[in-house]
């Protein structure tokens, strides 16, 4: 199981949520995320997130970054420990397999053939599970981005919003001063943190 692959799916639902971006308008506390040099006109009716900065300063998905992360290493070590298991019962197995009578040794291959089978159908399930809360997961979070930003659009009449991802963007020029991604991030923490 490899950790990319899962926070890989957290990152495109971050940046599938980001298109319907907006902002909030507020200086906070001396932690807040500083807004933008040059402001954006509320007669601006197109506006932009970058979803890069977006994950990497959203408290809530840094929370739930963690989250997943120590179950998938829970999820791996309890794997590997049940395949080492296997593993050290088949070398038993093999170092005692000549002392055997033939119907013992066919006897305990095919108990080891069966266990196995369990084995990577345990893998195959629990790399499943994983998956499944990693995509729950997901709609949890463009859930709460997406109710975030609908209500900051309409407040603040934002027809549009785009996402910016570097090397991974539609979005080959935007004037700085239509990147709402600051605003965006002190009001969706401000709304985690109550």
């Amino acid at each position: 199981m490899k950790k990319t692959t899962k926070l890989g799916s957290l990152a495109a639902a971050v940046a599938v949520v980001s298109l319907m971006a907006s902002c909030q308008d507020k200086e906070k506390t001396a932690g807040a995320v500083k807004p933008a040099a040059t402001e954006v006109s509320s007669s601006e009716k197109i506006v932009y997130v970058n979803s890069d900065s977006l994950l990497s300063k959203y408290q809530y998905f840094k929370d739930l970054k963690v989250r997943m992360d120590g179950k998938a290493k829970k999820a791996e070590q309890d794997v590997q420990s049940k395949g080492q298991a296997f593993q050290r019962e088949v070398a038993q197995y093999q170092a005692q397999q000549s002392t055997l009578p033939a119907d013992q040794r066919a006897a305990t291959e095919e108990r080891l053939g069966r266990k196995q089978q369990e084995f990577q159908a345990y893998q195959q399930n629990a790399a499943a599970a994983l998956q499944n809360e990693q995509n729950s997961e997901n709609v949890k979070l463009y859930d709460k981005i997406a109710d975030y930003l609908k209500g900051y659009a309409k407040k603040k009449g934002y027809k549009m919003v785009l996402t910016y991802a570097k090397g991974n963007s539609a979005i080959l020029f935007a004037d700085e001063s239509l990147d709402v991604t600051n605003e965006v991030i002190n009001g969706l923490n401000e709304d985690y943190k109550k």
